[in-house]
Order: structure tokens, then sequence, then C-alpha cells
């Protein structure tokens, strides 16, 4: 059970890790080109390799830190339109996945330890 919602995890947060950057240059870009958004990706980064090492903590932080995200993919769900709303609904959903797994994880690895 712990493997799969570390295998849960770590899909999710590479996926979100992608998603952030073909959004942003070239599916459905802020501004046509590309924009600084890109670097929203970048704080993606910081729990991956926690997470893909199975580090408890990391989880517990990151569950909480990946609400941002969820957050952002919610109010560019709602006021978007097109692809980019599209976009926005599966970065909701990869957080929503990454957050279940991440605090199950969290909660089970407790016990084990």
């Amino acid at each position: 059970m712990i493997k799969n919602l570390q295998l849960g995890a770590s899909i999710s947060l590479i996926a979100l890790i992608f998603l952030a950057l073909a959004w942003e240059t070239v599916l459905a870009p802020f501004k046509p080109g590309g924009s600084l958004l890109i670097l929203k990706a970048l704080p993606l980064l910081l729990p991956l390799f926690g997470i893909l090492g199975g580090k408890r903590y990391t989880y517990k932080w990151a569950s909480m830190f990946i609400l941002f995200y969820f957050t952002e993919g919610a109010v560019r769900a709602w006021s978007d339109v097109g692809l980019s709303a599209t976009l926005a609904l599966l970065e909701v959903l990869l957080t929503i996945i990454f957050f279940i797994c991440a605090i199950y994880y969290a909660r089970l690895s407790r016990n084990e330890a």
C-alpha cells in the first residue's frame, strides 16, 4: 500500500511539473511566445527528490505546499476559457491525486516507523 502511495505521489508530481512547463510554453501560454509563468514549475522541484526517496517529512510539508497549485488551477479553471481551462482542470486533478497520496503516505509511514 505504501509503495502504491509513493508511486502515485511521484507520478502526479512529475506530471504536474511537465504540465506546468508545457502549458506555459506551447499548449496555452499566458502571452503568445510564452511568459514568466513557466517559473511556476521551479518550486515543484523542491520536494521532488524527497518524494521519490520516500521521506515522510517531505510528504507532510509538500501536501500543504501543493495546495497553492490546487488554488491556481481552480481559479484558472473558473476564469480561463478553452484549452487553458482544460489544463487548469488537469492541474486540479493532479494536485488532488498528489494530496491524497501524500497525506495517506505520511499517515501510514508513521505507523511503520
